[in-house]
């Protein structure tokens, strides 16, 4: 894996002890191509969950964006989130060992983009459990996006709050917010 665009570009991470299945270095390109269309990076609150090895609060990182909050609840990914952090002095990256469900709901803080990366035997009520508690808890901006890696499997195109998906070889991102 390696780190894409931004300060860090080009940067190698080396995931493979960590059992995890980071986003493709495509996928990862052509969404941030979608993001850096519709917002200004520099001035976004980021929060990832699942965040796994980084991946994506690296690249968010490198690209500039004001705060990045990766949540895992996995001991080894958390330390591993760290130890790049430390190495690569990422300062504006913060991550925290917790629950995903339990963040989301003791949480006050609201996000830009929220990005989320299930394990992939996630079900279909799984992922709905999630957006509801996003959007009834109302920790997106107004103008905020939800957005979710899945398998082709899933499909949220009857939530109210779908805006659109994406699909980048095997990997399907999807979009929700506020207003369609």
């Amino acid at each position: 894996m390696r780190i894409v665009s931004g300060i860090y570009k080009n940067r190698r991470v080396n995931f493979k002890k960590l059992n995890t299945r980071p986003t493709t270095d495509f996928a990862k390109e052509s969404l941030f191509n979608v993001l850096e269309n519709s917002y200004d990076l520099s001035e976004l609150s980021v929060l990832d969950l699942f965040a796994g090895s980084g991946n994506i609060s690296y690249e968010f990182t490198s690209r500039g964006c004001q705060t990045i909050l990766a949540i895992e609840n996995n001991i080894r990914c958390f330390n591993f989130i760290k130890k790049m952090k430390s190495q690569l002095n990422m300062l504006n990256l913060k991550v925290q060992l917790i629950n995903v469900y339990k963040y989301l709901k003791k949480t006050k803080m609201n996000y830009d983009i929220i990005f989320a990366d299930p394990p992939y035997n996630y079900t279909q009520s799984d992922y709905n459990q999630v957006i509801q508690i996003v959007f009834d808890r109302m920790l997106l901006t107004q103008s905020g996006t939800l957005i979710i890696e899945h398998s082709k499997l899933i499909n949220f195109q009857k939530n109210s709050f779908f805006s659109k998906q994406k699909k980048y070889g095997k990997v399907n991102f999807t979009f929700l917010k506020y207003e369609k």
